[in-house]
């Protein structure tokens, strides 16, 4: 199993939160909202504690997973036949692996919940550029941040 910077694991979980507290805040929280047909109002969660405290929990859950993922595609054999866990660990690297991850796995589940919640194609996108922001930043974290 791969060394894990915990530190780094708990900063990338953090990632969610603070962008989307301006993503869905000051910089698009008019367009998304409007493209749902709903006020600010109607969309705070009845139980915010509970709301937010579990949202953490998942994007503590999720940066641990995309972590392991991440080393999982740099794993590499040496000479003895041993699986050792080395790569280029750069910001850039892991951002593009983050991004990957996203597009390829996160993005279809968003896409086809939508569409069964009949999300406008607006929301869809603003929902899938949020996600895809978060885990290249996350993944750029975890690897950079080894």
């Amino acid at each position: 199993m791969p060394e894990v910077n915990w530190i780094a694991v708990i900063v990338a979980g953090l990632i969610p939160t603070i962008i989307g507290m301006l993503y869905y805040g000051p910089i698009f929280g008019k367009a998304w909202y409007g493209s749902m047909g709903k006020t600010q109002a109607e969309m705070e969660p009845d139980n915010p504690a509970v709301s937010y405290g579990l949202a953490l929990v998942v994007a503590m859950i999720t940066s641990f997973s995309l972590k392991m993922m991440i080393e999982m595609m740099h794993r590499d054999v040496n000479d003895a036949g041993e699986l050792v866990f080395a790569s280029f660990h750069t910001f850039g690297h892991g951002a593009l692996h983050g991004a990957f991850l996203c597009v390829f796995l996160v993005v279809p589940v968003i896409v086809s919940l939508s569409l069964f919640h009949k999300f406008a194609g607006k929301t869809i996108i603003l929902n899938v550029l949020f996600w895809i922001i978060c885990f290249a930043l996350m993944g750029g974290i975890l690897d950079a941040w080894t």
